[in-house]
């Protein structure tokens, strides 16, 4: 997530490449090739601090994954709506979704520009049931204003709401916890939420990865939190019985095999899962 609003139809594309972008970094972490070098420095100062940062990136990449899968496959969902979708990456949440039905629908929100020019060129033989929208997730109201979005709310079917390792991106000041509330308040009765966020109960390592994170990326950075504070996303929902009432350390949700990606360090963690919406 970079900036604070969506580039408005009709201004000019400006990719700034500067500064390492948290998209990218994450693109890098996972092996991708949309990355630039002052990204891979960034990334390597982080595995300093974080040792276990990219194990952490294929975890969360693995439970995205298994949670739209689980959605799609167990519980009828076909329409899905992605906050900071990021660079794509395969197998993404459409390529998930519609290898179980090719009639579910995607919405990607992200207002990284560069994030937007990839996510068109490769979802361009797919505009029906997949998009892209140039947007800041934290602007609810214009979301769900969209047409793309309305389309999706369409005949009050339910809707998976996806937060996947993004919500750090957002700082305390802005509130994230209110958004996940005004976007679980407009999505129909029996919606999905699907959350994760880098989370440690160690005070001096939070402290140290936010500090840095801001720095590099220019302040487009927001929290690592404390496992309370992701828990209090879920406050008002329903978590599914695969996560014991409880969110957990993202790996050990619903894992499809014993040889699924498991994070062994526990330095910091991705927390997270997956809830109802009554």
């Amino acid at each position: 997530m970079r900036g604070t609003r969506g580039r408005e139809r009709g201004e000019p594309l400006i990719l700034d490449f500067s500064k390492p972008s948290v998209a990218r970094m994450y693109d890098h972490l996972l092996g991708g090739t949309d990355n630039y070098q002052v990204d891979r420095d960034a990334c390597k100062e982080l595995l300093r601090l974080a040792p276990s940062t990219q194990e952490l990136a294929r975890v969360n990449r693995a439970f995205l994954v298994r949670a739209v899968r689980y959605l799609a496959q167990e519980r009828g969902v076909r329409r899905f709506l992605d906050h900071g979708s990021g660079l794509p990456t395969s197998p993404n949440v459409h390529e998930v979704a519609q290898a179980i039905d090719p009639s579910c629908e995607v919405v990607y929100i992200d207002n990284d520009p560069a994030v937007s020019a990839h996510g068109r060129m490769s979802l361009a033989e797919d505009p029906m049931t997949t998009a892209v929208l140039e947007m800041d997730m934290r602007h609810t109201d214009q979301i769900f204003e969209s047409p793309r979005v309305q389309k999706l709310l369409r005949g009050g079917q339910p809707v998976a709401a996806l937060f996947v390792s993004v919500l750090h991106c957002i700082k305390d000041t802005s509130d994230p916890w209110a958004l996940v509330r005004r976007v679980a308040e407009r999505l129909p009765a029996g919606s999905y939420m699907v959350i994760s966020q880098l989370a440690s109960d160690d005070p001096e390592l939070r402290e140290s990865i936010t500090d840095f994170m801001d720095e590099v990326t220019g302040g487009t950075w927001g929290e690592v939190r404390a496992l309370s504070e992701v828990k209090r996303f879920f406050e008002g929902l329903e978590l599914l019985e695969v996560s014991e009432q409880e969110p957990v350390e993202v790996s050990l949700w619903n894992p499809d095999s014993d040889l699924a990606p498991r994070q062994r360090s526990t330095e910091w963690i991705e927390y997270g899962g997956v809830a109802l919406i009554k």
